[in-house]
């Protein structure tokens, strides 16, 4: 037996709270009766209806694309862009768990699974996120270093966990930097790098927690291992 609501967000309806607020309206019901008492729990045999759409369980998928750049992190697109659902085999409802922009490449789960979902991207959880930075342009060391203090960019302090230059090429007036983040605020290591007077010519996120793209191509995906995900679970709690 569960709670009512999570059994309706852990079946991608809608959010945990969403579903919360449905229950408090009287649009719920369970084997037939309005329900509204957010302490209610049900089991997965029972029948759960929301707005009189039942509400299905679907067994739980998670995969590890390896996103392409110009493709959108969501579900669907109202400008026609290629989808990374779109990429993928299936005939579950998966969704992107956090997001890379339409122009960064690099690691990206999906799944059902709202509860991971949920864990993996609070930043409370601290779940590292490892990017290479390509800057064309020879970067002061120095300024590179500031990055772990933190800076300010629209009124906000963004602060690296680590970083590392790779390889600095005078000549060729190129860098690539590796950086890793925990927090995965919006357009953040562009951001960083902008605050310090640099622009990102390209990112790729190389690793999520342990998680990397080994064994991957631009465009390829896997399934996560039944031991993965429950190493994920147990970094996240």
């Amino acid at each position: 037996m569960e709670r009512l609501q999570k059994i309706i967000a852990n079946s991608g309806y809608c959010s945990r709270r969403k579903a919360e607020d449905l229950i408090i309206k009287g649009e719920v019901k369970v084997n037939g009766k309005i329900v509204t008492d957010l302490g209610a729990k049900a089991s997965l045999s029972d029948a759960i209806t929301v707005n009189g759409k039942k509400i299905e369980i679907e067994e739980k998928e998670y995969i590890l694309l390896y996103k392409p750049r110009g493709v959108v992190s969501t579900t669907n697109d109202d400008k026609g862009r290629k989808t990374v659902t779109s990429l993928i085999e299936t005939n579950k409802r998966l969704y992107p768990v956090g997001r890379l922009d339409y122009d960064t490449s690099g690691l990206l789960l999906l799944t059902n699974d709202g509860k991971l979902t949920n864990l993996l991207t609070h930043p409370k959880n601290e779940i590292i996120k490892q990017y290479v930075v390509k800057i064309n342009e020879a970067v002061n060391p120095v300024l590179i270093k500031k990055l772990l203090s933190g800076v300010v960019s629209e009124g906000e302090k963004l602060r690296a966990d680590r970083v590392k230059i790779k390889k600095l090429d005078k000549r060729k007036n190129k860098t690539i930097i590796e950086i890793v983040l925990h927090e995965g605020k919006y357009h953040e290591v562009k951001r960083m790098f902008a605050a310090i007077g640099y622009q990102v010519e390209s990112l790729k996120r190389e690793k999520l927690a342990f998680l990397t793209l080994d064994g991957l191509t631009s465009g390829m995906y896997r399934h996560l291992t039944i031991k993965e995900v429950k190493k994920l679970y147990n970094l996240a709690k």
